[in-house]
């Protein structure tokens, strides 16, 4: 697999310029992090081959480089856009919409199509979409880990309550679920609760990395003590998972990751049995599927004393972070973006579809107030749209 090896250089820049953060992955890319840190990127080129031909962008969350990341194909090149928030974890693609978890907020960003045209006013049609933060829901540091818009409203995987949770304008959270080992909800992350899987746009199935109702009780057995649960009637489906993440269904199946394995799960919803779909060279996070492939989140190992001595540690020198394309058809790896320097986890993985040069601005980004949307009306307050005496 022939590869090409980029390094993107991370650098401040004044927020009273308008900067033009999103580069081809063979230039720079600017954000607002620490002076001269950087982010060494390795893409094979079947990966640049897929993205040229997949018809939209792979969005993703690093918590432990606070970023969140697009990658997208721009018409000639791989791009790679970089966005700084504190601790990003969940993401979840809505209609025109996303939603970010980060350390102690929950962020609903809108696409705004027109502006995104003008963002850079000499430079039209530099992107085609623009997400812009517009309802902050301060939750408090709930360890919130996944995401996922259902039918009527966003739900939570609240990691430090041990609960499904929703938002709410009065209280950091509503909790609407927990495993019924879970005999109280208390501040203590008592097993670990961390992905959610939706069926017909209802919470169907959880996966949390052990059957414990003390505080940190998960931590005893996490090699072996991940469940697999059935939101509906809360019996525990699947035991003995390796740090199990990232449920997901689709094409009728039931997809999960066996993180500490570094393995691709499809399981039969009837039968609760299982195929091993890959093993990836990684403690795998982060998982969606564009058609017949999968994009799966890779993780190099860091918290060793919380991630530490797993199975894929054993089947596996050295551990990679970064994506992998996995057809489905024959759990092969046909492409490979691989972060080789400051960058060591991933969180979440999306794609988003008919999006090809996207942006998106964090609170802390100045434009984001000259930035005005209403129903037919899209605006920017900038001195050259103002009138000239």
């Amino acid at each position: 697999m022939t590869r090409t090896t980029v390094t993107v250089k991370l650098k401040r820049r004044s927020a009273s310029r308008l900067p033009n953060p999103f580069s081809p992955m063979s230039q720079s890319s600017n954000t607002s992090v620490q002076p001269g840190q950087a982010i060494a990127c390795s893409i094979s080129d079947s990966f640049i081959s897929w993205m040229s031909q997949a018809q939209g962008a792979i969005a993703l969350t690093t918590y432990q480089a606070n970023k969140v990341a697009f990658i997208a194909w721009n018409g000639q090149q791989v791009t790679l856009l970089m966005r700084q928030f504190p601790k990003p974890m969940g993401l979840a693609v809505g209609e025109q919409c996303l939603a970010l978890a980060t350390r102690e907020q929950v962020y609903i960003f809108a696409n705004a199509p027109q502006l995104a045209n003008s963002y850079l006013e000499d430079q039209p049609g530099r992107y085609d979409t623009l997400y812009l933060p517009r309802v902050v829901y301060f939750t408090g540091d709930l360890n919130t880990h996944d995401l996922v818009f259902g039918q009527d409203c966003l739900w939570l995987v609240n990691t430090r309550f041990s609960c499904l949770a929703r938002l709410s304008n009065q209280f950091n959270f509503i909790p609407h679920w927990q495993p019924k080992f879970i005999s109280q909800l208390v501040p203590e992350d008592r097993c670990h609760l961390n992905g959610l899987a939706l069926v017909n746009n209802r919470p169907k199935y959880v996966t949390a990395l052990g059957e414990s109702d003390v505080v940190g009780g998960w931590r005893a057995d996490k090699a072996t003590g991940g469940i697999l649960i059935d939101v509906e009637n809360s019996d525990i489906l699947l035991r003995g998972l390796s740090m199990p993440h990232s449920p997901h269904w689709h094409q009728g199946y039931l997809w999960l990751l066996n993180s500490g394995k570094g393995e691709l799960w499809r399981v039969h919803p009837q039968t609760l049995q299982h195929d091993v779909v890959c093993i990836l060279p990684g403690f795998l996070r982060g998982l969606t599927f564009v058609g017949s492939y999968a994009l799966v989140g890779l993780c190099q190992i860091r918290e060793r004393h919380i991630f530490g001595n797993l199975p894929v540690q054993e089947r596996f020198r050295q551990l990679l972070c970064g994506v992998a394309i996995v057809d489905l058809q024959n759990g092969q790896t046909v492409g490979m973006l691989e972060f080789t320097a400051g960058c060591q986890e991933l969180y979440a993985v999306q794609f988003l579809p008919s999006v090809f040069r996207p942006n998106i601005l964090n609170a802390e980004r100045v434009e984001i107030y000259q930035a005005f949307t209403a129903p037919g009306i899209d605006y920017w307050l900038r001195p050259s749209a103002e009138i000239q005496d």
